[in-house]
């Protein structure tokens, strides 16, 4: 049966991640935003509860952030990062960086995106083993349930599977296998069985979040940066969503106790004010790559606008007001109101399964019976933005500016909907 002509001449935009006849017709078109709201062209103002795709963390349209983006571009919009030429703004945000890193004397490599980020770190890994003579260590290991991006090694290291289905193969990449969400002994029978020689990195999420927003179970990071030492692997945290705050630590590494090799970052950088992410690598790794010597190899990475000067100005000005206002701070109290929100919440609500909370990040599973996407299809009617995401499962990361009243509000608003599901 051929789609109905109201979605074949819809508009020409092809959406993310999107069922397009389900989406068609009703969409929500954003055009304004301002701190935790955003506003669509028919006027209905809604709380952002998941600050944009988990990177609005200081709010939508700060000046400050719009005056740093437009006094870069009078003087240079950007320049390229290739070679001998490099741009001021780029060299002065990977020195701020470095000087945050949980990685001690990283360097750090500037491009796009979450995405990008972990193409290159995976690319690294495996180039790392190669300059070191160690040919078969080609694997990247990665978690059930995890999300690292959409290209091609982000698709190939999916732990959902919808996200690697449909190509052709079971994997873009050959080389990746998938482990248990939480499980070390099956994480080590893993490497076992593939063999550690063959193995040469694990990437995870230090609290996965697309996945359903899953902290760590007690033990299982430090458990796996263990193996990591033990067999020769490299350890990539993906700290994509947690970097630059969530945690109410800069990174989760420290709130963790974890010392990666690699960390990738993207979002909270620039609070998504412009596109901009890369990672922080250890010297273990990029030492052999500056030595001075005739055997010295080229790390073949780069794109046209990593180290952009005008994103790489507004990652600044980010940094300083998440320094300036003390944000991390505020997240560290989020947390506690958040937690307790939420426990109260599961203790009144018998449809909700489950409630977890790290750092300002919470997930709320939800029975069979209501769906998750249903549920925020009517939070949106009531003002509020969640997200349903997978395990039937709430998302709630509203950005670092949230007043106790409007989390209070946010969670108000999701017991409305629960009380009126369960009363269907």
């Amino acid at each position: 049966m051929s789609a109905p002509r109201t979605i074949l001449d819809g508009p020409a935009l092809w959406s993310a991640q999107a069922h397009m006849p389900s989406v068609v017709g009703r969409q929500l078109v954003i055009e304004r935003g301002q701190g935790c709201y955003i506003q669509t062209i028919d006027g209905r103002r809604l709380f952002d509860g998941t600050a944009g795709l988990w990177h609005a963390n200081i709010g939508h349209a700060h000046p400050a952030l719009a005056e740093a983006a437009r006094a870069q571009m009078v003087k240079l919009e950007t320049y390229h990062t290739f070679a001998r030429f490099v741009n001021d703004r780029a060299i002065a945000l990977a020195e701020r960086l470095a000087g945050l890193s949980p990685i001690a004397d990283p360097k750090v490599i500037l491009n796009t995106g979450g995405s990008d980020a972990i193409d290159v770190a995976c690319k690294l890994a495996r180039r790392h083993w190669q300059r070191e003579g160690r040919s078969t260590k080609t694997t990247i290991l990665s978690r059930e349930y995890a999300y690292h991006g959409l290209h091609a090694f982000g698709t190939s290291i999916a732990g959902l599977d919808f996200n690697r289905e449909g190509y052709g193969t079971e994997s873009l990449v050959p080389e990746t296998a998938r482990v248990p969400v939480h499980d070390l002994d099956a994480l080590a029978g893993t490497i076992a069985r593939i063999g550690p020689e063959n193995i040469a990195a694990i990437v995870t999420e230090p609290i996965q979040g697309t996945g359903g927003v899953n902290p760590p179970a007690p033990g299982y990071l430090e458990g796996v940066q263990q193996l990591c030492r033990q067999h020769d692997i490299l350890f990539i945290l993906d700290e994509v969503i947690t970097g630059f705050g969530r945690t109410g630590n800069m990174f989760a590494a420290e709130r963790f106790d974890l010392e990666p090799d690699l960390i990738t970052f993207a979002k909270g950088v620039t609070s998504g004010y412009a596109p901009l992410g890369g990672i922080l690598i250890s010297p273990n790794i990029w030492h052999p790559f500056y030595v001075d010597d005739a055997a010295t190899p080229v790390f073949r990475h780069g794109a046209t606008y990593a180290g952009h000067a005008t994103a790489c100005a507004v990652a600044m000005a980010n940094l300083d007001i998440l320094e300036r206002e003390d944000l991390l701070s505020r997240v560290a109290q989020l947390e506690q109101l958040l937690d307790r929100l939420l426990k109260q919440l599961q203790a009144r609500r018998p449809s909700v399964v489950d409630v977890r909370v790290c750092g300002f990040l919470g997930g709320v599973t939800l029975a069979e019976d209501i769906a998750a996407e249903r549920a925020a299809d009517a939070l949106i009617e009531l003002g509020f933005i969640s997200r349903p995401l997978r395990g039937n499962t709430l998302q709630l990361s509203p950005p670092f500016i949230t007043t106790d009243d409007e989390l209070t509000q946010f969670v108000d608003a999701i017991d409305h909907v629960l009380s009126t599901e369960e009363a269907k």
